[in-house]
């Protein structure tokens, strides 16, 4: 089941330690009025994380992850985590979902990657497309 995390928890920081891709993101900056974290669980067991910030233009690198200027168009998923095999393709699925309820005006949906051989096996494997390569970063682009 896809669970929605809108305030930071003791469980929530705990949780966010075993971010592989970004650790060093505060909870603070990824929980608030333009930033969610999704989750896949089942009963008490977490089989997958991602994080997404909602902005107004594809970023390229970390430090474009800031504060919403405009109105967001771009949903950016900035890290993603499994527990479980498949966990990570399903979250992606069910984060859009829910992301094109709460967010009508969000046209695009990109990711903003390490450039690594696994992030690019995992998001060409599961739909999407490469949309811009940047010095440090991949955006790759799902429909």
């Amino acid at each position: 089941m896809l669970h929605t995390i809108t305030s930071i928890t003791d469980e929530i920081v705990n949780l966010l330690k075993d971010d592989p891709v970004r650790p060093e993101i505060p909870a603070t900056d990824r929980v608030n009025q333009n930033s969610r974290i999704y989750m896949l669980k089942d009963g008490d067991q977490t089989r997958a994380v991602t994080c997404v910030k909602f902005m107004d233009d594809i970023p390229a690198a970390v430090d474009d992850l800031v504060e919403l200027v405009g109105s967001a168009t771009c949903a950016v998923f900035y890290t993603i985590w499994s527990y479980t095999a498949g966990a990570g393709r399903e979250l992606i699925v069910e984060a859009q979902k829910s992301i094109k309820e709460e967010f009508p005006g969000i046209q695009t949906y990109v990711t903003l990657s390490p450039k690594t051989e696994m992030a690019r096996r995992f998001h060409l494997k599961n739909g999407a497309g490469i949309y811009r390569e940047n010095s440090t970063t991949v955006n790759y682009i799902y429909k």
